[in-house]
Formats: structure tokens, sequence, C-alpha cells
């Protein structure tokens, strides 16, 4: 029997190489596929508008290439009440938001998981590179107990476990990851043998719901408070005017309008008396931290680990693994990396590993060294 036979699976068509050939290899396992575009809260008349019609068009477009059922889903008011309502909040109150987890945990695997399987579907499966193994054990009364791990996937540089640590057993369950063992050019390749015209197309590397790589003008049409104030060194020797905190995040070099010795990096941002500050050491003490507590920790498992926990953590999606060190004191979770790391930010995410194995991870709240 055909391993899908009479399984019907929802899979996320995004336009892209990566859903295109996770619809292709699932029907060719003999599921039941239907691809479903989720159409998602866009500034009317903006870049990414634009965008998302043309994607909307290739999901379209791939649905038939591949021989599958073609849906569009609007998810367009839980997309912005979710995710564009939280990247504006977050930046107004100085922290570095990270929308495409905030995406992932409500939208992807929330919103559209729940709305896949009350369609009837048996599974929901999309193009991110990571794995899942299921584990059987004996619990009481010899009855099986099934549980379900996260990993990393086989091709490093695209491996998305970092973007998933909010996933819990109930919906691993019910999620296929079919590109977790394969690389990027492996998909690629698959995709070109099997005559999808999305074989060689390039990826995106802005915020979707943005489509432009510096986000200042888009947070100032959707009237996020700014108000001009000084740029000032760590002396408090001023150097200019800022033009809004919630324009900066700490490390930023980029629309720190000041001459002369620079380049500056953000190090600082003086919410009470409006300050922003600057440094142009690239080395700054003041861009690198070794510890901070976490708030919204998730558990993949659905329990904490014994602290103290040895962990590897990622705190950025392009960045290495650092060990480190969990600890719990008084109800409150710190976390303490062996070496210091540059622009630890309040708002990003902290994810955590063994080996390849994904424990779950949080929000950094406050960076105290």
């Amino acid at each position: 029997m055909e391993e899908g036979k009479n399984r019907k699976v929802i899979v996320g068509l995004s336009g892209g190489v990566d859903s295109a050939v996770t619809a292709m290899l699932l029907k060719k396992k003999g599921y039941d596929v239907i691809g479903v575009y989720m159409k998602l809260w866009r500034e009317k008349d903006s870049l990414a508008e634009k965008n998302s019609e043309r994607e909307e068009e290739n999901a379209r477009k791939v649905a038939e290439a591949v021989g599958v059922k073609f849906l569009v889903w609007n998810m367009k008011n839980d997309f912005k009440k979710e995710v564009v309502k939280y990247f504006l909040d977050e930046y107004a109150a100085g922290r570095t938001p990270n929308p495409c987890v905030k995406c992932n945990r409500d939208i992807k695997f929330g919103v559209f998981v729940e709305k896949a399987l009350k369609s009837g579907a048996d599974f929901v499966a999309t193009g991110h590179y990571a794995r899942i193994k299921e584990e059987v054990s004996v619990g009481d009364a010899g009855r099986k107990k099934h549980s379900y791990k996260l990993f990393k996937a086989k091709d490093d540089n695209k491996d998305q476990s970092y973007f998933l640590y909010n996933l819990d057993q109930k919906t691993l369950k019910k999620i296929i990851f079919p590109l977790g063992d394969f690389t990027k050019d492996e998909v690629r390749e698959i995709a070109r043998k099997e005559g999808l015209f999305v074989y060689n197309k390039l990826e995106s590397q802005e915020v979707c719901f943005i489509g432009e790589k510096y986000y200042g003008d888009f947070l100032k049409r959707q009237k996020v408070k700014m108000k001009e104030g000084d740029i000032v060194d760590e002396a408090g020797n001023v150097f200019g005017k800022h033009r809004g905190l919630p324009f900066y995040t700490l490390g930023q070099r980029r629309d720190i309008r000041i001459g002369g010795t620079g380049p500056y990096f953000v190090i600082g941002i003086d919410y009470e008396n409006n300050r922003l500050i600057v440094s142009n050491e690239t080395d700054s003490e003041k861009l690198l931290a070794r510890e901070f507590t976490l708030c919204e920790a998730h558990w993949i498992d659905g329990k904490a680990p014994e602290f103290p926990a040895k962990v590897k953590a990622k705190i950025r999606y392009r960045m290495e693994e650092i060990p480190a060190t969990i600890l719990k004191k008084k109800n409150k979770i710190f976390v303490r990396l062996s070496k210091k790391s540059r622009a630890v930010m309040p708002g990003q995410s902290a994810v955590f590993y063994q080996r390849d194995w994904v424990l779950g991870g949080g929000v950094i709240d406050e960076v105290l060294d």
C-alpha cells in the first residue's frame, strides 16, 4: 500500500520552490494533496502587496503543474492582529521583534493548522527545513505512548528549526516536513527534473509584509509614535538628532546620521530621556552580553528540562550556537552563555539545542551582563 493512501494532507503553497517540491513529494507518496495559499495582510498599494499577488499566482500555477487542488484562504485579519500588531508594538517599546517566530507559532502552525484539521485534513505539510521524529515507549498496563521530537534539518544552511521552537506535541503529531532530509540544492534539482518552473526562483530575504530591507518608513506609515531626540555617546556628548527611538534597535548601524568618525552603532536606547546612545567602537562592550533572563519559555515535550541544564543556545537565526547553562531562580529563568555574544537583544528568541534536538526556547527579556 502506498504510504499516504487515503490520507488527506493540506500543503501550504507559498509560490516558491520549497512548498512546490513538498506538494509533489507527498503526491508521489500517495497522499490526497490540497494546496492552500495563505492570503496575509499587506499594506495597500505597497511593494509587499504586489509581491503577494505574484506569489499567489505562482502558487496557483504550481498546484496546476503538480496536479493538485488549489485553494486560497483569506487570513488577513488574523495576520494583522497577531503578527503586524506585535511587530509595531515591539518596536514602539524599544524591543527587537521576531515576526517569523510569531507567524510560525500563531499563523502557520496556529490558525492555519487548526483550520486545515477542521476541514478534514489528516496532516498539514509545509516546505520548512526541519525534521520530526516519533518515539514510541511502553507505559502503564503496556500501553504505547507516542511522543514527537523536533530536530534540525540535514542542510545546516537552510535549517529553520530556530523559528519552530513553539511547536507542541499536539501539533507535531499532525505535521509533515518532507524537506528535512534534503539540501536546498537537492530540492532545486528535484524541481528541475520534475519540470517545476520555480526550480531556480530566488528567495526573499525581507520581512514578507514590508517588502523593503529597512523598516523605518513602514513604522512611520503605521503611525508608530516618533519623537526626535538627541544622539549621544556614553559620556553624554551630543552628536546629532535621531528620528524617533522606534527607528532603532541595539547594534544597528544604518540611519545614524552622524558624520566624521563613524560608523556608529546603537549601544543603548534611553526611553526615559528620549536619547539614542551610540559608539564608534565595533567591539564596544555595550554590544556584548553573556547573561539574560527569558520570558515566554516553551518546551516542546511539554515539560522544562532539569535545571541547571547544559545546552547550546542560538540567539539569532544566522549565528553559531553557543554552549550555555539555563538556570531557574525564584520562578525566573536565567541563561548564561559560555562566552559573550554581540547584540543580545530584548525581544529576540533564544532557542536551545542538544546536538540536533530542539528542546524549546523563549524570548530574551532583560540583558544582565
